[in-house]
């Protein structure tokens, strides 16, 4: 398909590839601007699927007057379409420039405490709040609801909340067709459906429903209708994906509140109150500003708990999650605290049968034995990695490896506008390994070695002892690979696919002979997890599929650790373990007695002397009889 802008042919590199979604591709024209191209009928993404091909069609049809009349004079903070992408004989539009938001992320990453544990405090996240409740107001001024209002559609940059996709706005006679089931207000789903699905135009009422729902994840961590049901009397027991619908919210009795979230006790009374009224008894319209004008932040001198009460919630009640023992035994596992530290900790690597970390703590970053690496604050720019007693850091587009030897630094590739693993780096106990100019690369005794090439500023990888796998992804391009961590070459012959929709997050793990593989996915509404296990040679092994906030073990992608033929995930319930068992990867144990130690958002580590298990602050031992 030929794009052309201003009656000039575009020529696209994958490389400019800035986001795909389920309806279209972005790419990065220049330094200030974006451009938007819709996905055609035709297009990969929708082979096989054929309500997909025609809701595309009809997309295309409708942008060909809809983006023509698309209003002016919107706020600062909306991103609009600046000039048209056409055919060649320029009737058709295809597309859009846009202005491009350097240095933003989006609102998602607010509702991930460890993204927030790096200098965010809540005062920013009200500010930013207020910001996005004064562009929402001025738009429903002028007749145009944003619909499809959603975590991954708002972009921050400092506290201004920018508004993309404008595309999709609900104004005049267009219609917003498109929804995502965690911010679609239920009075407009089909209450005959097991999930929210779109049934209503939308209303001015449910963009403040989406915004109150957006507020309460970046406060609390949890979604409204997150932690998990167990209803006493099996008959009431449905679907997570059920639970909106039904109005089964957090603040039902029956719902096991997650661990990872904030106490509900850190908001005043009267914000609480407006969420139940919100979620449970489908109270409608305008957020109250002074909801947001009147919180008033503290940091408890005792605990450390950020709050918005007048005495800390932890310090006046007893602790929700009482601190554990240093050392513990229970029926099944012996707990043994190995490290605790009233700073943060920023890193943690298994090398071999090894563990260390790296801390903040006061002015400067220490390893595990106490050493000094660098002074120096938190900063949410920096990247960290371990090899062996080398600590290397990453930022602006430098590696630089600190050790028993001189610092050395590296120039390398970094993807500014990806939502994870903006550097393009990683480690292990041998080498360090990097990307530069579509190369990847390790470090060897006379220099860097070369390992294969990839797509510039658009692959991702991971390394364990032996082996390590990474993808890159670019319009209807998807390699994936795996490479031997000390020889050069890639195995590029993977049958391993994606998915079409929007990559939100990725992360892998290795065992013995085996690849876990974990990532994130928007597809037609959905946030789906997903998982495959690869062998050795690149085999698919099985595949498993999840979604968030259902208490699974895919809920989450992070933290899980591999050891021989299993994978451990921390779960709010204890350490559960999967395997692969008839062709599926199915969870066969809970280690329940695990459960005062460890929490959804743990991260486990797997060595011979049993499991680690890392929180912010503290490492904690756990050997499994």
């Amino acid at each position: 398909m030929d794009l052309y802008l201003n009656g000039k042919k575009l020529k696209l590199k994958p490389s400019q590839v800035l986001g795909k979604g389920g309806e279209a591709d972005v790419f990065r024209l220049n330094a200030t601007t974006a451009l938007k191209v819709f996905k055609s009928p035709d297009h990969p993404d929708y082979q096989g699927c054929p309500h997909l091909q025609t809701a595309a069609q009809q997309r295309l049809q409708e942008h060909q007057q809809k983006l023509r009349q698309f209003p002016y004079h919107l706020p600062d903070r909306v991103v609009t379409p600046q000039e048209l992408v056409t055919d060649r004989p320029g009737q058709r539009i295809l597309g859009y420039t846009m202005g491009l938001i350097g240095g933003a992320e989006p609102l998602l990453r607010y509702s991930d405490r460890s993204f927030r544990q790096v200098g965010i405090g809540a005062q920013q996240v009200v500010e930013i709040f207020q910001d996005l409740h004064q562009s929402l107001q001025e738009l429903h001024r002028l007749g145009v609801i944003l619909g499809d209002f959603n975590d991954l559609n708002i972009l921050v940059q400092g506290t201004e909340a920018h508004l993309i996709d404008a595309d999709s706005f609900q104004f005049g006679g267009f219609l917003c067709r498109v929804f995502s089931d965690r911010f679609l207000d239920p009075l407009l789903a089909d209450p005959r459906q097991t999930k929210p699905v779109l049934a209503q135009p939308y209303t001015e009422a449910a963009d403040w429903y989406a915004f109150t729902v957006m507020l309460m994840q970046c406060l609390l961590f949890v979604h409204p209708y997150g932690g998990v049901y167990r209803p006493q009397d099996p008959a009431h027991r449905l679907p997570h994906s059920q639970r909106p619908l039904q109005r089964i919210t957090v603040f039902n009795p029956e719902v096991r509140y997650p661990k990872p979230a904030l106490p509900l006790a850190v908001l005043p009374d009267a914000l609480l109150h407006h969420f139940q009224q919100t979620f449970q008894q489908d109270w409608r319209g305008v957020f109250p500003k002074d909801l947001l004008s009147g919180l008033g932040w503290s940091l408890c001198g005792h605990c450390g708990l950020e709050h918005a009460r007048s005495t800390c919630p932890h310090c006046q009640i007893p602790l929700v999650v009482p601190i554990a023992p240093a050392v513990a035994v229970a029926a099944t596992v012996i707990v043994t605290e190995v490290f605790r530290t009233q700073g943060q900790i920023v890193a943690v690597s298994l090398q071999g049968d090894r563990l260390g970390w790296l801390y903040h703590d006061g002015q400067g970053f220490y390893r595990e034995t106490g050493q000094s690496v660098f002074t120096g604050q938190i900063d949410r720019g920096l990247a960290f990695g371990l090899q062996g007693d080398r600590t290397l850091v990453a930022k602006q587009g430098t590696l630089v490896c600190l050790g028993p030897d001189a610092p050395q630094s590296l120039a390398l590739e970094t993807k500014p506008f990806a939502t994870f693993q903006p550097h393009a780096f990683a480690t292990n106990g041998h080498h360090h390994y990097w990307i530069h100019q579509g190369q990847l690369l390790r470090n060897g005794d006379f220099g860097s070695v070369y390992v294969g090439d990839v797509l510039p500023e658009q692959t991702y990888f991971w390394v364990g002892d032996r082996q390590g796998f990474g993808f890159y992804r670019a319009g209807d391009l998807t390699v994936t690979f795996l490479f031997d961590a000390r020889q050069p070459g890639l195995n590029d012959r993977l049958n391993l696919t994606l998915g079409s929709g929007q990559l939100l997050d990725a992360t892998a793990v290795f065992g013995d002979g085996r690849v876990w593989f974990f990532w994130a996915m928007q597809e037609q509404g959905q946030r789906l997890n997903r998982c495959a296990l690869l062998s050795s040679s690149g085999q698919v092994l099985a595949t498993a599929q999840g979604g968030l906030d259902d208490g699974g073990w895919l809920s989450r992608l992070s933290g899980k650790t591999a050891a021989g033929a299993f994978l451990f995930v921390p779960t709010d319930e204890g350490i559960v373990r999967v395997e692969l068992h008839q062709g599926q990867l199915v969870p066969r144990k809970t280690f329940t007695d695990t459960e005062p130690w460890v929490q959804g958002n743990s991260q486990l580590f797997a060595t011979s002397q049993g499991l680690y298990c890392v929180q912010p602050q503290a490492i904690t031992q756990l050997k499994l009889t």
